[in-house]
């Protein structure tokens, strides 16, 4: 028989102390985790508590990705706010009479509210006639037709906006002219317009019915444009201007409208303006006629020009401008 083992007194003591604390390390373990997850659940209420106080605002997109979702956007402006009455001479008009084309009236036939339409510009700058162009500032395509209307000799105009009486609900667009503007806030944004569209010889207001009933207005923006040269033709979008006295008294090169070709969009309707205008010529010696980039004015006018050039000397707005006489 085999010597039986005795176990070690060291090995015993040692189990009985291991199994003394056993307990007390799983009591300790089982305490911790329920602190942890104790804290967790406190950590994940109190932030939904904080949530539920707080607005929600949407994450800010870094510039980058701004920059790809954002698109320029460039408004075009109403083009015209019209008279609700149009008034035309009174005199009878007598027929027109062959002669040279020295003795023809003049007519010159301004295409307003240009600079939104590069190919609409296209066409009407590529038509054989002499017109003049009159350009909208801070337009995107603005310069282009300026340099263009440069190549072909074509006069250039700034298409000035001015307060309607239906503003704010009609807004003429950037760099528009407000009865609210001080004197120097006025003649600030006027000059910065002015400096917009280069080569300019002249101007004429957009809309503006609000503020060309305005002299002391007037006298400013026509104090600016006689220091720099310029002419001015009134829109005439209403008939109690007070562009023409403000003109004589500060003796600048004056003209105004005298028939909107086109603010009826339909081709019948054109032709008869359009020969309302040489009635004009023949009657006045000269008349200004003011036409808008539609495809429909551009087809009337093709369609007319040989015949107009027969009837009418077309020359440009500068032309049939003059400093106004104390007794007119």
């Amino acid at each position: 028989m085999g010597k039986s083992k005795k176990s070690d007194p060291k090995k015993r003591k040692k189990n009985r102390k291991d199994n003394r604390f056993k307990p007390d390390l799983k009591r300790a373990i089982a305490g911790l985790s329920f602190l942890i997850l104790l804290l967790v659940t406190t950590g994940f209420l109190l932030h939904h508590w904080i949530a539920k106080k707080q607005p929600i605002r949407p994450p800010t997109p870094s510039p980058q990705k701004a920059a790809v979702h954002k698109k320029p956007v460039s408004k075009v402006p109403a083009f015209e706010i019209y008279p609700k009455k149009e008034r035309y001479p009174q005199k009878e008009t007598p027929k027109p009479k062959p002669s040279t084309s020295k003795q023809l009236p003049k007519v010159a036939i301004i295409v307003d509210d240009m600079g939104y339409d590069s190919q609409i510009a296209e066409k009407f700058l590529t038509l054989d006639a002499v017109l003049t162009f009159s350009v909208f500032p801070y337009s995107p395509f603005g310069e282009s037709i300026v340099r263009q209307a440069n190549i072909n000799g074509s006069e250039i105009m700034l298409h000035l906006p001015m307060e309607p009486v239906e503003y704010p609900i009609v807004d003429p667009g950037p760099g528009v002219l407000l009865t609210s503007m001080s004197p120097d806030q006025l003649i600030d944004q006027l000059r910065k317009n002015l400096d917009s569209v280069p080569s300019i010889k002249g101007v004429n207001n957009h809309m503006g019915s609000r503020m060309t009933t305005v002299s002391t207005q007037m006298y400013q923006i026509l104090s600016i444009l006689k220091k720099r040269k310029l002419y001015f033709i009134d829109s005439r979008t209403t008939h109690e201007s007070l562009c023409k006295p403000s003109a004589r008294l500060l003796q600048v090169p004056f003209a105004q409208r005298d028939v909107f070709l086109d603010h009826i969009q339909k081709a019948s309707f054109i032709r008869k303006q359009i020969k309302q205008l040489i009635r004009i010529a023949y009657n006045q010696g000269e008349a200004v006629g003011i036409a808008h980039p539609y495809s429909e004015t551009y087809d009337v006018l093709r369609e007319m020009l040989p015949d107009l050039k027969k009837k009418v000397n077309l020359v440009s707005a500068s032309q049939v401008v003059h400093i106004i006489d104390e007794k007119t």
